[in-house]
């Protein structure tokens, strides 16, 4: 075993969990003083992008250096990965159309990436850093349109992310069959463990997980909808 392999729920995971929710209460505590200078953020969330842009690439470098980097798993076709890219952009354009996806499917994809980590390297590994602080700044753009920006999540919201995620499981099935990947787990299941191990076999699990990503993005949406104000989406 690698000396900095990841053990999940160990002090070191429990520790990182500690600290992404003490961020978010502060980002909840904070969220009416930040709203009053909203307007003044602009560069904060075009910095943030640019810092989250920049680790994804550093990533991949690292990836390319390492003699890591293949096409089976190494293209940005993961929920999360997707999440990230509309993160970014949602930062950089404040196109509140990518908003619904990055709170339902970002904040729900990472949450369950953050507890159950599919990760090899542990602290203080770079591919620790990139994997918590790009999974962390997902959440937190997701709760900043929120409590922040006052987006007010919708039911429509959720229907839609779900009708855009099975829009992209055809793409990414076809990927996997031609590079033989894995990719969004629809051929197998994480070897170190996951909440799919809950979900039954291959592939009603799949047919479980569109459930389980139905309920959370409700669950989240319930959770969420009073924070905001009325948007146009």
């Amino acid at each position: 075993m690698p000396d900095h392999q990841f053990v999940m729920f160990s002090f070191v995971h429990l520790s990182v969990l500690l600290m992404v929710a003490i961020i978010i209460v502060l980002l909840y505590w904070q969220r009416k003083r930040l709203q009053v200078n909203s307007s003044k953020l602009k560069w904060v969330e075009r910095i943030f992008a640019l810092s989250l842009l920049a680790m994804d690439i550093l990533y991949h470098i690292w990836l390319i250096v390492t003699d890591r980097w293949a096409l089976d798993d190494s293209l940005p076709l993961e929920l999360c990965s997707i999440s990230l890219f509309v993160s970014i952009v949602l930062l950089l354009t404040g196109n509140r159309h990518l908003t619904d996806f990055v709170i339902f499917a970002g904040i729900g994809g990472a949450l369950q990436a953050l507890g159950t980590p599919v990760l090899d390297m542990d602290f203080p590994h770079f591919r620790f850093f990139h994997f918590f602080y790009t999974h962390v700044g997902i959440i937190l753009t997701g709760f900043y349109f929120v409590w922040v920006k006052g987006y007010k999540p919708t039911f429509k919201g959720v229907l839609k992310t779900m009708v855009v995620i099975n829009a992209l499981l055809p793409i990414i099935l076809a990927v996997n069959w031609l590079v033989e990947g894995n990719y969004m787990f629809l051929r197998m299941k994480p070897y170190n463990g996951s909440l799919l191990d809950f979900l039954g076999p291959y592939p009603w699990y799949i047919l479980s997980l569109e459930a389980v990503a139905f309920i959370i993005f409700t669950v989240i949406w319930l959770l969420l909808r009073k924070k905001g104000k009325e948007s146009g989406s």
